[in-house]
């Protein structure tokens, strides 16, 4: 059947509405599709279709029949053949794609959103579209890649990052025929605005301290400055990176991890009160009363549980090295809970791929996520106040001859390592 050139509208709106298809819209589409490259191709042939004229320059040929996929369902669009040559809609389709970009777009943000391979041929279905294999899927989402290689090497130029926060999680891979664990580094941290960042992503083999050297190195190479704190578990390897890339930083060790820390070192029977005088600490009103408070601690299980009080008193600098800044700061910054949320975001989608096929495909997943976290933060209220944070970045001087002195730090750090 050959498409038509022109379409009476009023004839061509009211046989369909007569016909009160349920594919209605799939219809109207398909054929006003099919009457512009009908259209188009007679304007190549120099003559309407059938027509003698000498003017003619091409005869039509027949069709071929090509699968087309819109919000609208699968179309069966004809596209017009030439005697010489070829004709192709490139206002209307892509080369080597049936997808419409719009719908990549769809089928690209629910994969962001969670929604697994093997998951998304029923999604489709419920589109109208007839067929979308799994490479499909994954060449859709593909088009990530670009925008999260753009986030993750982004020179970080709001700060200074007064506040970081660092953390690990380990995700399963598929590497040489086997399932091995790998280990994405995050960081986060709070600009010279009072927002929160995403500072970076890289996926290592291990948490070894060679990973997070090289994490740390990176993120300064891209313009990481001015920080004061890092909230962290008590890794090693991670607590001497810290050391070596931030030396004017000091390092909180997390609460959190902390206490289960103190717990593997107590016994089961006393756990319930050392975990009370434990959290009496962080109930404290100021600086001082935290310390009083923590020697108090000490006194209190020195005799009962000596290798309990030595396990704080060793970790005495590490836990509360939130003293130094304003209280209104501290819940902010003495744990990695803040960052529990988006630990959570982060495992909802992952846990529905479960085991990724490859680093890129992880990498691809979850610096979605992160650069779409990354955007709400900009967008919503600051996490700490300008006030607050200007009050953060001042350092009281050692040995001076009153306490109250006071000394702004410099909102950049000193020379990072390389």
């Amino acid at each position: 059947m050959t498409a038509p050139s022109s379409i009476d509208p009023a004839r061509f709106l009211h046989e369909h509405l007569a016909s009160a298809s349920p594919d209605l819209l799939r219809s109207m589409l398909t054929t006003f599709i099919n009457t512009l490259m009908s259209a188009e191709a007679d304007a190549v042939c120099g003559a309407s279709y059938g027509e003698s004229s000498p003017d003619r320059t091409n005869v039509r040929n027949g069709y071929r029949h090509r699968e087309f996929d819109t919000r609208a369902g699968t179309l069966d669009v004809a596209i017009p053949k030439l005697r010489q040559g070829s004709y192709f809609p490139d206002w209307l389709l892509e080369r080597r794609r049936r997808a419409e970009r719009a719908l990549t777009t769809v089928v690209a943000t629910c994969y962001l959103l969670g929604v697994s391979t093997r998951r998304m041929e029923k999604l489709v279905e419920s589109l109208g579209i007839t067929r979308l294999s799994k490479s499909q899927v994954s060449t859709m989402a593909a088009e990530l890649d670009a925008h999260v290689a753009d986030f993750r090497t982004r020179p970080l130029d709001q700060g200074p990052y007064t506040f970081v926060a660092a953390d690990a999680l380990v995700l399963k891979v598929r590497e040489g025929g086997r399932v091995v664990n790998v280990h994405a580094l995050l960081a986060t941290g709070v600009n010279a605005d009072g927002h929160r960042e995403i500072l970076g992503l890289q996926v290592t083999s291990a948490e070894d301290g060679a990973g997070w050297l090289g994490f740390f190195r990176d993120l300064t190479a891209r313009g990481l400055t001015g920080v004061r704190l890092v909230t962290s578990d008590a890794h090693r390897g991670l607590v001497e990176a810290i050391g070596a890339t931030l030396p004017g930083a000091s390092w909180q060790r997390c609460r959190t991890h902390y206490a289960a820390n103190l717990m593997a070192a107590t016994p089961k029977a006393s756990w319930p009160w050392v975990r009370a005088l434990l959290h009496s600490v962080y109930d404290q009103p100021d600086a001082t009363s935290v310390h009083a408070q923590f020697d108090r601690v000490l006194d209190a299980v020195a005799d009962k549980l000596p290798k309990v009080a030595e396990h704080l008193d060793t970790a005495r600098a590490d836990v509360l090295a939130f003293t130094g800044f304003p209280k209104e700061l501290w819940r902010q910054i003495w744990s990695n809970n803040p960052s529990e949320r988006l630990n959570r975001e982060i495992r909802r989608r992952t846990d529905v791929v479960g085991i990724f096929p490859d680093r890129d495909s992880l990498i691809r997943l979850v610096g979605a996520v992160l650069a779409e976290q990354h955007d709400e933060w900009a967008e919503g209220r600051r996490y700490l106040g300008l006030d607050v944070l200007a009050r953060a970045r001042l350092t009281a001087v050692p040995d001076a001859p009153t306490n109250a002195e006071e000394v702004t730090a410099t909102d950049t750090s000193p020379a990072l390592s390389a």
